[in-house]
C-alpha cells in the first residue's frame, strides 16, 4: 500500500514536470513568435541609402510581380518578410495601381498598407530620351503611363486625331519636347496628348516664335532643324549654335544639307558609324545628300538646348564640318568645299586606323 502511494506521488510528480515543461515551451514559443511578429510587421525593412526609390504599378498586375519589383529596386533587407506580411494582410485582393516610392526605414506594414490602399500615389514622371521613331515614342509612353497596347500608336499615327492636335501624323514628334513632366497616376493616353499639346503651347513662347519667324522656319521646322544639329553633336552642346549655323547657311543658298545623321535615319540602321556610298544610295526623303531642304519631320526628338540653338545660331560664313580627328566630340569648320576635303581626309584616316570602317 505504501509503495503504491509512493508511484502515484512520483506520477503526479512527473505529470507536474511535463506540465511545466510544456507550458514553458509554450510559453517560449509564443515569445519567440510574438517577437517575430513584432519584428516583420514594425522593424524598418527598406534601406534606400539615400537614394530615391520608386516602383510602378500597373492596372491588372498581380501581387507576386509588384512584390518581384519591389525586390528588383534591391533597396529590401528581408524579402521573405515582406512577402510574409503581403500574404496576412491579404495584398493580393487590394493591388492598387499607381506610382509608390519605397520610403527609406519604411516597416512592411507600411509598405504593405501604403500599396493596398494607394492613399499615397505618387504622379507619374514622364521622360523622353533616345527617342528616334514614332514606335518608339509610343512604346515609351505606354511603359510610363498604364495605357492599353498599341493605343498610343494608334493616336500618333491616325490623320484625324493629330490634326486636332494642329500636327500631322509626321509633324506630331515635334509636340513632344524633351524634359520630365509629371501626370497624375490613371492618365488617359488622351489626357497624355492633350497635356504635352498644352506644353507645347507654353514651351513656344512669343520670343522663340519671334527668333523662328526671322529665320523664316516654322515651329515643326526649328525643331527638325534641332533634331539635325542634335543628331551632329550629342558630346557638346556650347557647339550646337555653331552648327545650327552651317545648316542655316547652307538653306539660305539653297543648298544640300548633306547631314549624315539623316542618312543614318534614312537607312534605320542606327548601327552605322562611317556613312558610306551604299548608304548615300538610300531613296528616301529623309536623305539630305539626295533632296534639298529640310526633312519630312525631325530624326529623334531634340532636346529645348538644340532647339535654342536653331533659334540662336551663332554668326558665320562656315558652310561645310566634319569631326576632328582626335575624336574629341567637336568638329573642323570649313568656308569652302576645299577646306572641307582637307578635314575630311584627316578624320577619314583617322577612321581607318582605328579599325572602323562601316
Amino acid at each position: 500500500m505504501a509503495k503504491t502511494r509512493i508511484d502515484y506521488k512520483a506520477n503526479a510528480t512527473r505529470r507536474r514536470n511535463r506540465f511545466a515543461y510544456t507550458v514553458g515551451i509554450f510559453g517560449l514559443l509564443l515569445i519567440t513568435f510574438s517577437y517575430y511578429f513584432y519584428q516583420v510587421f514594425f522593424t524598418p525593412n527598406v534601406e534606400t541609402k539615400g537614394r530615391p526609390t520608386y516602383i510602378v504599378v500597373r492596372r491588372g498586375e498581380s501581387a507576386k510581380a509588384v512584390l518581384d519589383s519591389i525586390d528588383a529596386t534591391g533597396v529590401i533587407v528581408d524579402k521573405l518578410s515582406l512577402r510574409f506580411v503581403a500574404k496576412l494582410m491579404k495584398y493580393e485582393k487590394l493591388v492598387k495601381p499607381g506610382r509608390y516610392e519605397l520610403k527609406d526605414g519604411y516597416t512592411n506594414r507600411q509598405l504593405i498598407n501604403d500599396l493596398r490602399t494607394g492613399s499615397h500615389r505618387l504622379p507619374l514622371r514622364l521622360t523622353f530620351q533616345n527617342i528616334r521613331l514614332r514606335e518608339d515614342l509610343a512604346r515609351k509612353l505606354a511603359t510610363t503611363i498604364d495605357a492599353r497596347p498599341g493605343q498610343f500608336d494608334s493616336l500618333l499615327s491616325s490623320p484625324t486625331y493629330t490634326k486636332s492636335l494642329g500636327f500631322d501624323t509626321t509633324s506630331i514628334l515635334t509636340m513632344f519636347i524633351p524634359n520630365t513632366y509629371e501626370l497624375p497616376w490613371n492618365a488617359s493616353a488622351e489626357n497624355v496628348m492633350q497635356r504635352m499639346q498644352k506644353e507645347y503651347e507654353k514651351f513656344w513662347t512669343p520670343a522663340r516664335d519671334a527668333k523662328r519667324k526671322a529665320l523664316g522656319l516654322s515651329r515643326a521646322e526649328v525643331s527638325t532643324l534641332a533634331s539635325i544639329v542634335e543628331a551632329e553633336q550629342q558630346q557638346h552642346a556650347d557647339e550646337r549654335p555653331r552648327v545650327a549655323g552651317v545648316y542655316l547657311n547652307r538653306l539660305k543658298r539653297g543648298m544640300k544639307l548633306q547631314a549624315d545623321p539623316t542618312v543614318v535615319y534614312a537607312n534605320h540602321d542606327f548601327t552605322i558609324k562611317r556613312v558610306l556610298n551604299v548608304h548615300l544610295a538610300k531613296d528616301s526623303p529623309y536623305n539630305t545628300y539626295k533632296y534639298a531642304g529640310l526633312p519630312p519631320g525631325p530624326i529623334n526628338l531634340p532636346s529645348i538646348a538644340s532647339i535654342d540653338a536653331v533659334l540662336n545660331p551663332e554668326s558665320h560664313d562656315y558652310l561645310y564640318f566634319c569631326a576632328k580627328e582626335d575624336f574629341s566630340g567637336y568638329h573642323a569648320f570649313a568656308r569652302n568645299e576645299q577646306e572641307h576635303l582637307v578635314n575630311a581626309r584627316r578624320y577619314q584616316a583617322a577612321l581607318s586606323r582605328a579599325g572602323i570602317m562601316k
